[in-house]
């Protein structure tokens, strides 16, 4: 008889009252969960889309620590969360997910006045925008930042992401 998955708690959102793109991916893979940082798995696209968006004055902004990282993201209005709040998972696959908790949205309001849209990163986490759209703001579904995702190029990627932050203002 195989063992349960371990229950997983995720990350606190990384918002401000200036976000005004939240990001949600679905859960943290391994790697972000051991560093508790968003994004943490080296190949992800994530950090480096940003970079990509909003060149930085620093050669990398990657190779800042993540408290800078936060901090820099959070300076241009954008917002980082995930759709659940706890799961049972075995690795980092999103198909591995079980037994998952969503998260509570209803406070996004309050705690981030300056919100206008919502961005899902990648398929697992769209499929829970029924519960964004109810907070009446337009809702995208983006390609996952994922290393999974070998089938979009990081150029395609960038380009969906782009558009996105284009029509909020962000670039």
């Amino acid at each position: 008889m195989k063992a349960a998955a371990p229950v997983l708690t995720g990350l606190p959102p990384l918002v401000s009252s200036r976000t005004r793109l939240l990001i949600l991916g679905s859960f943290p893979g391994v790697a972000s969960l051991a560093a508790q940082q968003y994004y943490g798995h080296p190949q992800n696209h994530f950090w480096k889309i940003l970079q990509a968006i909003w060149p930085s004055s620093q050669e990398d902004i990657r190779a800042s620590s993540y408290q800078i990282r936060s901090e820099w993201l959070l300076s241009k209005g954008l917002g980082v969360w995930d759709v659940y709040a706890a799961c049972e998972r075995e690795g980092s696959l999103d198909s591995n997910i079980r037994h998952a908790v969503v998260n509570d949205f209803a406070g996004l309001r309050q705690a981030c006045p300056s919100l206008e849209a919502i961005a899902h990163n990648g398929g697992e986490s769209f499929k829970h925008s029924k519960h964004t759209l109810l907070l009446g703001l337009p809702v995208y579904k983006l390609p996952s930042t994922s290393p999974a995702n070998a089938s979009w190029s990081f150029e395609r990627k960038l380009a969906a992401w782009r558009e996105v932050f284009e029509k909020h203002g962000l670039v």
